[in-house]
């Protein structure tokens, strides 16, 4: 049997439907679901972790930890651990992971870059105006599709020998701002107008939902990416057997949020 957590949004959702497919018992967990548990109170845990095999760790917005109190609620089951992309260029502290790796447990972690689905931040503008607004309009970033990393972390969950392997998750080309617009407008049928935005501008725009400081890094992500985030991994293609979806295809399967 494998335990998801944060079964209800846009990686737990498609990561279950994919278990279950493949025949597997899945027993998706969530704070509010049918199997409720809070990664950040343990005592929530071990009635929902209990008989895994496997456990996927998708730790909540603004967990700080330490991990070790859920790992501890863990017996014996492999870890397959969501992480970020930025743990492994050192935009982002390496805790997590490290508690994963000497937890004394199977782990598999898993880093995935910039999300296609990030785009439905522009969702009310493209529906009202036709048109977004971001900075950096031609600075691309090889964005990855959930339902991708939904996939691969069924497959490490499946298959115990991906234990001890670090995955690096992104889509199959850099795309741009400007680039994403011209995409949900073809999927629309109809132009979509890129408006730029000065860093200013966009830090205003972030700060209204994110930490000051974790709207600049984000920034600076986005405006100067390192050689290593603009890096197409072949990882995706390696665990999958099949390229990764590029962002137009993410696009047309959501389209109707931005009509």
């Amino acid at each position: 049997m494998i335990v998801v957590t944060g079964a209800t949004g846009n990686i737990g959702r498609p990561l279950v439907a994919a278990l279950e497919s493949a025949g597997e018992e899945v027993r998706p967990v969530s704070r509010r679901g049918p199997v409720p548990a809070d990664l950040t109170d343990a005592a929530t845990l071990r009635p929902a972790f209990e008989g895994a095999s496997a456990v996927f760790l998708l730790l909540p917005p603004g967990f700080r930890g330490p991990l070790a109190p859920v790992l501890d609620q863990i017996d014996g089951a492999r870890v397959v651990l969501l992480s970020s992309q930025g743990v492994g260029t050192g935009r982002h502290p390496s805790l997590f992971e490290d508690e994963v790796r000497g937890s004394g447990l199977q782990w598999t972690v898993l880093r995935p870059g910039g999300f296609a689905s990030n785009a439905l931040q522009w969702a009310e503008s493209v529906r009202s105006s036709r048109s977004l607004a971001a900075p950096f309009g031609d600075v691309g970033l090889p964005l990855i599709d959930p339902s991708d990393i939904a996939e691969v972390a069924a497959a490490t969950l499946l298959d115990a020998s991906h234990a001890g392997r670090t995955y690096e998750l992104t889509g199959p080309v850099s795309v741009s701002p400007r680039d994403q617009a011209a995409a949900i407008g073809e999927a629309l049928g109809e132009p979509v107008r890129f408006i730029a935005q000065t860093r200013a501008e966009a830090l205003s725009s972030f700060t209204e939902f994110m930490p000051p400081e974790v709207a600049e890094a984000t920034l600076d992500i986005l405006g100067t990416p390192s050689p290593a985030e603009q890096r197409v991994s072949p990882d995706v293609a390696r665990v999958l057997g099949r390229p990764p979806r590029p962002f137009s295809e993410w696009v047309a399967r959501n389209a109707v949020a931005f009509k």
